[in-house]
């Protein structure tokens, strides 16, 4: 059997997408809810939509601020998808400025309104695109090691993760010229602003290898 993964619940995520897709891949799911639920956690996956604001504020009304902290210094896996990757930074422009978990320093900003040539386009930036690594190599000995060259994973957002060390960017993707952040690693701490449960066999080959880490 697949080790268990426990996924936080905090009144903010696509809670029961996530639970479908990875016991598609194999795995038993938990989810927590409060202190006691993360520090018994293994693999912790944080989920998350909608604002940077509200899902610290859920975070931080159910006391899992600190818990999240110290499983990531742990050592322990921890995967973060869409908002739960943008709560890893440092902070958050996204109506005003909000502090993050600081998990990977770095800020929250909104997406470019215009491409590079200064004509308008949509935001929220909603649909698939093709995720490249952030330099050569980078991918080895990650979890995006099981995903194919020239793969093309599901996105919906308005604002990107930009990470103060650009060794810590894993993955973008380009949008209007402008390179947008897909993913991001430190040590145990690994983010995907992309949906992988939403991203078919792509996405699957990636959960697979959460797990598996």
């Amino acid at each position: 059997m697949s080790r268990e993964i426990t996924v936080v619940d905090y009144g903010s995520g696509n809670l029961f997408s996530v639970q479908r897709a990875l016991e598609h891949c194999g795995a038993p799911v938990r989810f927590a809810h409060d202190e006691a639920g993360i520090a018994s956690a293994g693999h912790l996956l944080l989920p998350g939509v909608g604002a940077f604001s509200e899902g610290m504020k859920g975070l931080a009304e159910r006391g899992l601020v600190a818990p999240i902290r110290r499983h990531a210094a742990s050592g322990k896996p921890l995967l973060g998808i869409c908002l739960g990757m943008q709560m890893f930074a440092t902070l958050s422009h996204e109506f005003g400025e909000h502090p993050g978990l600081d998990l990977i320093p770095g800020t929250v900003d909104s997406i470019p309104r215009t491409d590079t040539d200064g004509i308008p386009h949509k935001i929220p930036h909603i649909g698939w695109a093709e995720l490249t690594p952030a330099a050569p190599d980078c991918w080895n000995g990650s979890v995006m090691a099981a995903l194919e060259q020239g793969a093309y994973l599901y996105l919906v957002h308005s604002y990107k993760f930009t990470p103060e060390a650009p060794g810590d960017v894993l993955a973008q993707y380009e949008y209007g010229g402008h390179q947008i952040t897909a993913a991001v690693r430190r040590g145990n701490v690994t983010g995907f602003q992309f949906h992988p449960e939403k991203s078919a066999a792509p996405g699957l080959s990636l959960l697979k290898r959460f797990i598996e880490s």
